[in-house]
């Protein structure tokens, strides 16, 4: 019986999809069997379903012949299927996007370096902290007296990062952007060139691989973004920051991530440690962990632009925001580059606000504040 209602559910299927193809005489005979399938069921009529199952094998086998390599056909067409529904739900509801710096900590983590000097770890703990911290531990060991010449980034299956340090005999690589040897490890052949004997560490550590989340990018199609979230925004048209970028090589929009202090209309001001919103002390506990300093190693709480041609520099500058434009502050305040030295945020550069960090799984797992 129940091979019998997938062969009515299965046949239903052809119909509908072959309907326009099939003779008529071919359809009435479809049918009929069907309908003659369905009365053999509903009376429990045993002898009489295998006798109608046996003539659909029959049509089966003359009308529809299996394809050629009919699994592989399957297998593509669920991978396909599997590709477009997961585009849809980045264009339309969640995008995957990785904190690239250390300008939101404590609230998210970048991408950052740490030397070491003891010896690296066993495989067991490295992949533990890989899972649970992010943690991608390198090391590369000078096999012959030897100089470093160049660094060179290389993308390794369109998602990996890696780095290939030449020196004058020997090439090391190790899975790490550039730039984090650059400016977390010292290695800058260019500007600070630097002799090994065989067996000195070039290069040892861990580097932190950054906070992955979900950015939400349906909420603000319903509702105005607020005050305190964390959002994600695109640099089109902030020259300030494009020309920076190109400066660095880097050409068209990128994508950036602050937490949004200032809506329109809002006045702003940074007495350090405090940033006041409309004359009072900001509220809520992204601001609140921030001008505390509970969970920052470093310099604590929010500071003005020291120099340049910047907004907030001292208590007694303050700033109203433009209609249709955000001013945008990272959480790590004396190290991030935002709105209060390049200005606000247009409108319709807003993403999404970030929603949820999936990796890695230790401290900041779950849903962002």
């Amino acid at each position: 019986m129940k091979e019998a209602e997938v062969i009515l559910k299965n046949t239903h299927k052809i119909l509908c999809y072959k309907r326009d193809l099939l003779p008529e005489a071919l359809i009435t005979e479809i049918e009929t069997a069907m309908q003659a399938l369905r009365v053999a069921v509903q009376s429990r009529d045993r002898v009489a379903v295998e006798a109608i199952e046996s003539k659909f094998e029959t049509l089966y086998s003359k009308y529809f012949p299996p394809h050629k390599d009919a699994e592989w056909r399957e297998n593509c067409e669920v991978f396909l299927v599997a590709i477009v529904i997961a585009l849809g739900v980045r264009t339309f509801f969640l995008q995957p996007f990785t904190i690239p710096t250390g300008s939101m900590q404590p609230t998210l983590n970048g991408i950052v370096g740490h030397e070491m000097t003891e010896p690296m770890p066993n495989f067991f703990k490295r992949l533990v902290d890989l899972v649970w911290y992010g943690r991608n531990y390198i090391e590369a060991i000078a096999r012959a007296d030897d100089q470093v010449v160049t660094l060179e980034e290389k993308s390794f299956l369109f998602f990996f990062t890696v780095t290939d340090i030449r020196c004058e005999h020997e090439t090391y690589r190790v899975w790490a952007p550039t730039v984090t040897l650059t400016n977390y490890f010292h290695l800058n052949p260019k500007n600070q060139p630097r002799e090994y004997h065989k067996g000195d560490v070039i290069v040892r550590g861990y580097v932190s691989t950054g906070d992955h989340v979900f950015v939400d990018k349906i909420s603000y199609n319903f509702r105005d973004p607020r005050r305190g979230e964390v959002f994600v925004f695109k640099t089109t048209d902030i020259e300030e920051i494009e020309g920076r970028l190109r400066q660095e090589g880097v050409e068209g929009s990128q994508f950036y991530i602050k937490r949004l202090v200032g809506t329109p209309g809002t006045l702003l001001r940074v007495d350090p440690p405090r940033l006041f919103i409309n004359d009072k002390p900001a509220r809520g506990l992204g601001f609140e962990r921030v001008m505390s300093g509970t969970e920052s190693s470093s310099h604590t709480g929010y500071r003005g632009y020291g120099n340049g041609p910047a907004y907030l520099r001292d208590p007694d500058n303050s700033f109203v925001v433009p209609p249709g434009r955000y001013f945008a502050m990272g959480d790590n305040s004396y190290n991030s580059f935002d709105s209060r030295y390049w200005g606000t945020v247009p409108e319709q550069n807003i993403a999404g606000h970030g929603l949820f960090v999936y990796w890695p799984f230790g401290a900041h797992w779950g849903f962002i504040q």
